[in-house]
């Protein structure tokens, strides 16, 4: 599991810029509590290559899936979540690793995880409380 800030991220596909390339499709890590992506580690060597490829060619956008044919079963296998599943229950799982990983900061008396945790549950009780609010039939 790739974890930031607390939350574990969220495997997705996404483009990346590089220098003036667009490279699309790309299996990305997201955290869902400060919007850090970054590129999954298990392709991160060949995006770097065919970025640089792409961009040594004058490439202004090309396709990581037409050149990288990884199963993304395989490669989104260690993350708790993912971008297809409903971002309520997504959101739901995040505050519950994260209350669980708060009851440990409290036993080992570290303040400033703590305090760190805190932060991250009321970030993600905000996206929780919009994402009730946005959704009609759904009970608070």
């Amino acid at each position: 599991m790739s974890f930031c800030c607390g939350a574990s991220m969220i495997g997705t596909k996404g483009t990346l810029k590089h220098y003036r390339t667009q490279v699309h499709n790309v299996p990305l890590l997201f955290c869902p509590v400060c919007h850090r992506v970054e590129v999954h580690y298990k392709v991160e060597n060949e995006y770097e290559i065919l970025a640089e490829y792409a961009h040594g060619d004058g490439a202004s956008e090309i396709d990581f899936q037409d050149y990288v044919m990884e199963d993304e079963d395989t490669i989104y296998e260690n993350c708790v979540n993912r971008e297809n599943e409903d971002p309520l229950e997504v959101v739901q799982r995040q505050i519950d690793t994260s209350l669980d990983l708060l009851s440990i900061a409290k036993n080992i008396k570290d303040e400033k995880w703590e305090s760190e945790l805190k932060r991250r549950l009321a970030v993600m009780s905000k996206k929780r409380s919009k994402l009730k609010h946005n959704q009609p039939g759904r009970q608070s």
